[in-house]
């Protein structure tokens, strides 16, 4: 089964306008946990926008979603994308995405989401063997088909060097900014974008990963100028945020591993905490 999605939507003049980068206070948030009733259907977009009181009053200006792409059933942190050009339907689909842009929007958040393109699935896979040819027992045209295949997720990394791969993640990422008007992109663990096994073997690595980033980040820069792409590459890299003229990989900004360890053994000293939520509806 497929469903074809309606594009038509009233973003009733939405404009962009995301905060300085260097003024951003980000709060990453797992839709389908966020705001959900235990024990039932994983939370949606519009549980998410009942909480915008909530998240204001925490001080953050920038909400950035967890991976949100069509994934194999209804509960997953999102980071085994089946089909990346869907929205997940368990959270309400392409409509919803835009509704709760526009809304975040109007409440004075960015929307950053985070994006996955160091491997796929594994399971659910359409792509997976798609005309019958294979190696190895491997992906098919799509993958590669020996050692570079491999990833800690599956041995399902795309293969970066086939043109018609290259278009398929560019033309997403440029997707998710031109029809959803998102702020800005968070790319899941680039190192393995850029190497096969996230080490520093000169022989494992991926320069056809890195010019592939390099490409879609330039054209970021050109077409969308003011969005946000952050690298998950947690080596402290100076490359990663270099211009691609310069032969960097063109983010904007990159996590710091020497940050979010400490804050989460800090916090995990704090123990239990109970907020007060708002359950006002968006409406």
């Amino acid at each position: 089964m497929s469903m074809v999605d309606d594009p038509a939507f009233d973003w009733e003049g939405d404009a962009i306008q995301c905060p300085p980068h260097n003024a951003l206070v980000i709060y990453e948030l797992h839709v389908g946990s966020f705001h959900d009733d235990p024990g039932g259907p994983p939370g949606d977009l519009r549980s998410v926008m009942i909480q915008f009181a909530h998240l204001k009053r925490l001080g953050v200006n920038a909400l950035q979603l967890m991976p949100l792409a069509e994934f194999a059933g209804d509960f997953s942190w999102g980071y085994n994308p089946a089909h990346i050009f869907a929205v997940e339907s368990s959270y309400g689909g392409p409509q919803a995405l835009k509704e709760f842009v526009k809304r975040a929007h109007q409440s004075g958040f960015a929307v950053i989401l985070d994006v996955v393109y160091n491997h796929f699935g594994p399971s659910d896979l359409d792509l997976w063997q798609f005309d019958g040819w294979h190696e190895n027992d491997l992906g098919g045209i799509y993958f590669y088909n020996d050692w570079r295949a491999e990833t800690p997720w599956g041995n399902t990394r795309p293969d970066y060097g086939r043109g018609e791969v290259r278009q398929f993640l560019h033309d997403n990422a440029m997707m998710w900014l031109a029809d959803y008007h998102l702020d800005g992109l968070r790319y899941d663990m680039t190192l393995y974008i850029r190497s096969v096994r996230g080490d520093d073997d000169p022989g494992a690595a991926l320069p056809e990963g890195w010019s592939l980033v390099q490409w879609i980040n330039r054209d970021i820069r050109a077409r969308f100028p003011g969005r946000l792409t952050i690298a998950e590459d947690l080596r402290n890299d100076p490359q990663l945020t270099q211009a691609p003229d310069d032969g960097g990989a063109g983010f904007h900004t990159q996590w710091d591993a020497n940050f979010v360890h400490p804050i989460r053994a800090v916090a995990l000293t704090i123990g239990p905490y109970s907020v007060r939520v708002c359950s006002q509806d968006p409406e």
